[in-house]
């Protein structure tokens, strides 16, 4: 287990000590620092960390209630275990909500743009000059256009489940901009799918955006698979 210890602020708040374990464990999680089926003690998050075991357990219980990580009373907690079968089930959930949201956006009464749309417009539908490079920074940007166009539809509901599920892909999902041309191809097939949206063509939008949730699903379970046996064979490896 190779963990970062977050840094601590003088007098820094219990709660916010909570929080910043948190966020370092489930980045450690996110960077296959923490293996699934790792397992490990209150008692050694707290020694590595250098704080009490009273934030530790509160971060670990949200990171439990969050689906990261297992609790076994008697023998400390575990990393998930890696389903590809449950992120195939998140990515099928996904995949109706963001179809019916193209359903709906496209058979709006034309008139001014809903506000997501416009922000989405002015982020893709860019000069190729003007766009990101930065895989983590584009990783974020996908995840937001998929939600907006899910918020464009108005429906709350429909939007506060849709992220849901993508925080709970996120571990995966953010995988498929550490490969180059997977960027480039984010640009130009969001401003296919942005384009059939402005223009009410339902059937061509919903089609380029299946096609392109599925082209990434896959690319994303082929790296998952490569970094966890690379991550693997370095924990295995002997110490020089």
């Amino acid at each position: 287990m190779q963990l970062v210890s977050p840094a601590r602020t003088p007098r820094e708040r219990p709660e916010n000590l909570a929080e910043r374990i948190y966020q370092q464990l489930k980045d450690d999680i996110f960077e296959f620092r923490l293996l699934p089926g790792d397992r490990f003690s209150e008692g050694e998050v707290a020694e590595r960390m250098a704080v009490s075991r009273t934030p530790v357990r509160q971060a670990l219980y949200r990171l439990e209630r969050e689906g990261y990580l297992e609790v076994y009373f008697r023998s400390g907690w575990q990393v998930r275990p890696f389903d590809f079968h449950y992120f195939e089930e998140l990515y099928e959930v996904r995949i109706v909500l963001e179809l019916e949201a193209v359903r709906r956006l496209c058979e709006r009464a034309p008139g001014e743009l809903p506000a997501p749309l416009e922000a989405l417009r002015r982020t893709w539908l860019v000069e190729e000059s003007q766009r990101l490079q930065d895989g983590r920074a584009v990783s974020l940007l996908d995840e937001r256009f998929h939600c907006q166009l899910v918020e464009a539809t108005g429906n709350r509901e429909m939007a506060r489940l849709h992220a849901e599920v993508s925080e709970k892909i996120r571990i995966i999902r953010r995988l498929d901009f550490t490969q180059g041309p997977r960027v480039a191809a984010t640009y130009a097939e969001h401003g296919q799918i942005l384009g059939a949206i402005l223009s009410r063509r339902n059937e061509e939008a919903q089609r380029l955006l299946r096609t392109h949730i599925e082209v990434s699903k896959a690319e994303v379970r082929k790296i998952t698979l490569h970094m966890l046996h690379s991550a693997r064979q370095r924990s295995a490896a002997p110490l020089p």
